[in-house]
């Protein structure tokens, strides 16, 4: 798990310049105002609903610009178990969109996946910030190009209840907790916690160890080059037991936290009469806001950066969808390079319900100014660190019923035994990396 940075000399010419100046992807013709085209491609993905018709959008526009053929195929909910049934079937997609890096670097090392052209280099070079070419690297090959990503970094919150309580969104871990006591006292339980998905809890626990160990004690947890037994992890989770470990401070306290999924967690607080003031969760909340629920941005919810940890420098936690070719086909290279382009980032954002770590995209696209702010923070974050268990093999840090999830909702139920949830989870990650 130990990433060469040779990227940062990834220097080739990326587009022609015809390319570069009409905001059409490379091979798209010398200088000639037609699409020139090539091999149809496939693009699998686990895009459902609004997600998959807005991603069409894109791959509408490639063509367009191409006149490369594209399919969009549903990955379902499994995206390793549908490529490795494609994989092993010998058809694989052109490309695929993938949120576990642990499943990339696997399709690398078995030899499933193309490396990216140096057109895509460049292209990620020009459009993006150094870490996410490191991110879409193993051992020192550029493969993916993260197209969609998400800020893991927001607290959202209820406006009328805030105004009701007479708060504001706090600086600061503990002016944070201050505030959920005058909320509580309102009558009101200061946040939602979508427990029942141990990934909301895992998701609290990064941002929380991000703050308080700091970007390079983050990077050797996340490759198990310290132990989950080690002091900066123990103070973490004594962080993130200040906060769960007050029953008050939890809609329906522990075990109403423990039986709360995603969504539901999300509509408590934004569908009727508030459950609880916040949630804490990344910039996909508003899209499980149900429309009919007549919730308005800035007016109804609005966010706040996830608070500074005894003056913790800003800092993102990000997770995303990470493009990678798995055939030999130029028409696959040039997608990638469409994918890394802000025209592609321009499409996909104008529709809602995407985020872009594209630092050229013009963020005046973003269909409103919440969703820019937060788009704003991933591009031009200083300190940003990938989903911490995304990074983990998949068996220990991204399982229903196992490893980190499992051990997080373990720790929801007793938030006074830190040591105990700590060698349970070492226990976890050497079975898994060994």
């Amino acid at each position: 798990m130990k990433r060469a940075r040779w990227w940062i000399s990834m220097v080739a010419m990326v587009f022609i310049v015809a390319a570069c100046t009409s905001g059409e992807p490379a091979g798209t013709g010398d200088g000639d105002d037609e699409p020139q085209g090539g091999d149809p491609i496939e693009v699998a993905a686990v895009f459902t609903g609004d997600e998959r018709t807005n991603f069409e959008l894109v791959l509408d526009a490639f063509t367009e610009a191409s006149g490369i053929e594209t399919t969009f195929s549903s990955a379902g909910d499994d995206m390793a178990a549908f490529l490795g049934n494609k994989i092993e079937g010998g058809s694989p997609p052109d490309v695929a969109l993938i949120a576990q890096p642990g499943l990339v670097r696997d399709l690398a090392a078995d030899g499933s996946l193309v490396a990216a052209s140096d057109e895509v280099a460049q292209s990620l070079e020009d459009n993006f910030a150094p870490v996410w070419a490191e991110l879409g690297s193993v051992d020192g090959t550029l493969y993916g190009v993260y197209a969609k990503v998400s800020n893991k970094s927001t607290w959202w919150y209820h406006v009328p209840t805030f105004e009701a309580a007479g708060v504001e969104p706090p600086a600061d871990w503990d002016e944070m907790l201050a505030t959920a006591e005058t909320v509580n006292a309102s009558g009101v339980p200061w946040v939602s916690v979508g427990g029942a998905d141990g990934w909301t809890l895992t998701d609290l626990f990064e941002n929380i160890y991000l703050r308080t160990a700091g970007p390079e004690m983050y990077d050797q947890l996340a490759n198990h080059d310290i132990p989950w037994t080690d002091p900066s992890v123990i103070e973490a989770l004594e962080r993130f037991a200040e906060l769960t470990g007050d029953e008050a401070n939890l809609a329906g306290g522990t075990n109403g936290a423990l039986q709360t999924d995603f969504v539901t967690s999300v509509t408590r607080v934004f569908v009727g009469e508030p459950a609880a003031a916040t949630v804490v969760e990344g910039d996909f909340v508003p899209a499980q806001i149900p429309p009919d629920a007549g919730a308005q941005a800035g007016e109804d919810y609005d966010f706040f950066d996830f608070p500074s940890i005894d003056g913790s420098e800003p800092a993102v936690i990000s997770g995303g969808d990470a493009a990678v070719a798995l055939t030999d086909n130029e028409s696959a290279q040039q997608f990638l390079a469409y994918l890394a382009s802000p025209e592609a980032a321009e499409v996909w954002a104008a529709n809602g319900g995407f985020t872009s770590a594209n630092q050229n995209m013009d963020t005046s696209v973003y269909p409103d100014d919440i969703t820019r702010r937060s788009g704003e923070a991933v591009a031009g974050a200083e300190t940003i660190r990938f989903d911490l268990s995304d990074l983990q093999p998949p068996e220990f840090g991204g399982t229903t019923g196992r490893g980190m999830w499992l051990r997080f909702q373990d720790f929801l139920k007793t938030p006074d035994d830190a040591q105990g949830i700590a060698q349970v989870l070492e226990r976890d990650a050497n079975r898994a990396f060994n």
